[in-house]
């Protein structure tokens, strides 16, 4: 069975550079690509089914401009189209359960120029029990090239292997190192030390938390021996990664599988990384 990459486009800058992304992906995976554009008002309001003449132009015009641009850009790859009835999230989720990847837009059409990313992806992010990976637009802040190395955010207390395992994947199909950033915060009692923390305690808590980074890489840099591995140690666990960011080709972050998906779906770094990181970044759902 032939393994896909699904990319939601909605005609806007963003949707049609998370397209390009979608498909150089595709090509390093030997994957077909699957573009899909999530629509719930498709019918006339009546039927619970809609038949293809049923569609808007609008809504077919898109997917076809997409995968005609894809398709000039990457004539050897397998490009399929699809209209989902469903609500964006609920229909970009459904679609890619069954995905290697699924990749978005930062903004929507429907975004305002302010924001640096849209609910949609927000949401999709945090509920996608498949790798999801936001682009910006080319020209924009963190459109990235696929060039680079690929930055991911390791906490080395609890390091995550479904994550770490995406970031030296991404690296070995791209031919790129893996810098692993563990950005790290001063413990809380330091917060009530009425004063500068001394340089030579920093020092030493600086070491130990390499210490750990290091014994958390052990096993994927064996499982990976031909991927080149530089350890980042970096006080600001948030700060640290988005500023390890620049000149990147992919950030990779972590986001916890909940039971039951009520209240936030992301953590902290993630939702960091997703509004400030200079390159596109991959959410990848564990535990």
């Amino acid at each position: 069975m032939t393994s896909t990459v699904v990319a939601g486009v909605d005609g806007s800058p963003a949707s049609t550079a998370a397209a390009q992304w979608a498909a150089e992906e595709a090509r390093r995976r030997g994957a077909a690509l699957r573009l899909v554009h999530a629509w719930p008002w498709l019918t006339d309001g009546v039927s619970s089914y809609a038949e293809p003449d049923d569609l808007p132009a609008a809504a077919e015009r898109t997917l076809a401009e997409a995968a005609d641009a894809v398709r000039r850009s990457h004539p050897e790859l397998a490009v399929h189209t699809d209209t989902v009835l469903d609500a964006p999230v609920d229909g970009l989720v459904a679609a890619a359960a069954d995905a290697e990847l699924l990749v978005l837009g930062s903004r929507g059409r429907g975004g305002f120029t302010g924001l640096l990313l849209g609910s949609v992806s927000m949401a999709v992010a945090g509920r996608s029990g498949t790798p999801v990976v936001v682009v910006r637009e080319v020209g924009g802040e963190g459109a990235g090239e696929g060039a680079g190395e690929v930055v991911v955010g390791v906490d080395a207390h609890a390091p995550e292997e479904e994550v770490l395992a995406f970031a030296f994947q991404e690296a070995a199909l791209r031919g790129a190192r893996v810098r692993a950033v563990h950005g790290w915060d001063l413990p809380p009692l330091f917060g009530y030390a009425g004063g500068a923390v001394p340089a030579g305690e920093i020092a030493q808590l600086e070491a130990l938390e390499a210490k750990l980074l290091s014994l958390a890489l052990a096993g994927p840099r064996e499982r990976h021996a031909a991927v080149e591995v530089v350890e980042d140690v970096r006080l600001g666990a948030a700060r640290g990664l988005v500023e390890a960011s620049a000149g990147a080709g992919l950030v990779v972050v972590g986001r916890r599988r909940r039971p039951i998906e009520l209240g936030p779906r992301l953590g902290r770094i993630a939702h960091a990384a997703l509004h400030h990181a200079e390159a596109p970044v991959a959410v990848v759902p564990h535990g």
